[in-house]
């Protein structure tokens, strides 16, 4: 056997593991949900209190700064000082923080707010993945991931359905009130129910590694901010990008250096050795850009060009949660008898039709036509989420799982920022690109333009006059235009993720078979 697989734990929680795992489940469901529900809602967000859209736009980033800055040293802060009062303490501060964000009665405080949210909840997603996993015996941890993955996978796609529902029925506010009972029945049900194994009560933390620390914490940070501001000031055309960009690069590589030379690091690197882990963390990070890049792109395209509302965006997004939960059960079920890699290569395949389904929609399609790839997109996401986590943590052994966990889901969340980043700098650069290819087959040697354009004035002359008649069918031209380069600029972002998803395909093969019918025998 090999020696990358753990021996059979002795330690079983005493509490039956699908309590622990609605106990657990119910916090990452809340933090994830909470990434996106917030989304729909900047519009309202921006008016009141009052503020500019660029400025309420610093409620997701200030978000997402803290959540990853705390996610990858989750397991850390748990050894310090217990991983069930850690996760208690995440909870509650997580429920307390949703409190200000309702009540905050101007922006600067709602930003605080979100900071605060952040750092509680950046660590309820690995410590629940830990927890289900170590809960679990081996053969049914497939079970588990199913799970975990109804949370992380279905709460990004309910989000802006939610979100827009709750603040066009009530108020933005109550986007951030929701939490405050889920969150007291998180705390109630995890004091109830987790507790520590011997090798978290019994590990002794080393010295605090504050120099990695806060080489972390300052590369994580410029880099989201730089995704997630960057494209407004046109990239490294602004000074502060490309500071930015060298901070970060040097940050992450003296973290990088540090990390491995240290005796007691903060975060253990050194985890990348595991072939499973280091290939598995390689395809998270790609399918949190396929998957973020999507769910960014598709309520755009439907609010912009298709006049949706907010609302009706969502609903038409629907699908895809119904088919992550419908794929989540079957694999639920299945995981313990398919190998782990033919389900995450069917995934990804699924992923990328889908894109390419997407990749065909035009102007003129009904609701139908979006419904049937979003519920693809959704099975397909889900299919690789749970294979993909249960084979990239299999050949682990149960004390690695924190550490692995906090890398695992902080390389899905860059994933996701670097997609969303790219996709809108593509947007807006490809619609130029096509708008200059539409615009040189204007010239009057072109029947269609010539036709076009003939129709257009003689439906105007007689509403507005044959003067104007000419500069507004210029206009009208004009509008449809950019409104077709926009639409060919969309199918090119959802051709390239539907490529980016299918070429991943062949590094599944790089995965060892992880066992999954019985527990390993030996070390």
């Amino acid at each position: 056997m090999s020696p990358e697989i753990s021996p059979a734990p002795d330690w079983r929680p005493r509490y039956n593991p699908w309590l622990i795992a609605f106990s657990v489940m119910l916090g990452t469901f809340m933090q994830v949900l909470d990434t996106s529900v917030a989304n729909v809602a900047l519009p309202h967000i921006a008016g009141t209190p009052p503020a500019t859209p660029e400025e309420a736009t610093w409620v997701l980033t200030s978000y997402l700064v803290s959540n990853a800055i705390i996610l990858p040293t989750a397991a850390w802060l748990g050894g310090v000082f217990g991983r069930k009062r850690f996760l208690l303490a995440c909870i509650l501060l997580f429920t307390a923080a949703s409190m200000f964000c309702g009540v905050a009665p101007r922006l600067d405080v709602l930003i605080l707010a979100r900071i605060l949210q952040g750092l509680g909840g950046g660590a309820l997603q690995p410590i629940a993945q830990a927890i289900l996993l170590e809960s679990f015996p081996p053969a049914r941890r497939g079970a588990a991931m199913a799970a975990y993955g109804m949370g992380v996978v279905v709460a990004p796609i309910l989000g802006p359905t939610l979100g827009g529902w709750i603040t066009e029925t009530y108020t933005w506010r109550w986007i951030f009130y929701i939490n405050l009972p889920v969150g007291a029945l998180a705390f109630l049900m995890v004091q109830a129910f987790v507790e520590d194994p011997p090798y978290i009560k019994n590990r002794r933390p080393g010295r605090i590694d504050y120099i990695g620390f806060a080489l972390m914490a300052i590369g994580l940070a410029t880099l989201q901010i730089m995704l997630d501001k960057g494209q407004e000031d046109d990239w490294f055309s602004a000074t502060w990008v490309r500071w930015f960009a060298v901070i970060t690069a040097v940050s992450l590589i003296a973290f990088i250096v540090r990390e491995l030379s240290t005796e007691h690091p903060i975060v253990d690197l050194r985890i990348l050795k595991n072939r499973n882990f280091a290939v598995g963390t390689v395809l998270i990070t790609i399918l949190g850009l396929v998957l973020y890049s999507t769910i960014a792109m598709l309520p755009l395209f439907l609010q912009t060009l298709m006049g949706y509302s907010a609302l009706m965006s969502g609903l038409t997004i629907t699908p895809r949660g119904f088919g992550a939960f419908l794929s989540n059960v079957v694999v639920g079920r299945i995981i313990a008898f398919v190998d782990t890699r033919l389900l995450i290569a069917t995934g990804l395949t699924v992923l990328g039709l889908s894109g390419l389904m997407f990749s065909h929609l035009n102007l003129d399609i009904a609701m139908p036509s979006v419904v049937w790839p979003n519920f693809m997109n959704g099975v397909g996401a889900a299919l690789i989420f749970v294979s993909l986590t249960t084979t990239t943590m299999g050949r682990l052994k149960n004390e690695q799982m924190g550490n692995a966990a906090g890398i695992f889901n902080l390389m899905r969340n860059i994933g996701g920022s670097i997609g969303i980043a790219s996709v809108a700098t593509f947007l807006a650069l490809w619609t130029q690109v096509r708008q200059a290819i539409l615009v040189s087959h204007l010239t009057p040697y072109d029947p269609a333009y010539q036709r076009w354009l003939s129709t257009a004035r003689s439906a105007l002359r007689p509403r507005v006059g044959a003067l104007a008649a000419d500069a507004k069918a210029m206009g009208l031209l004009g509008s449809a235009l950019g409104q077709q380069a926009r639409l060919l600029a969309f199918m090119d972002i959802f051709r390239v993720t539907s490529f980016l998803a299918l070429l991943a395909v062949p590094l599944v093969l790089l995965f060892k078979k992880t066992p999954t019918r019985k527990a390993p025998s030996g070390d």
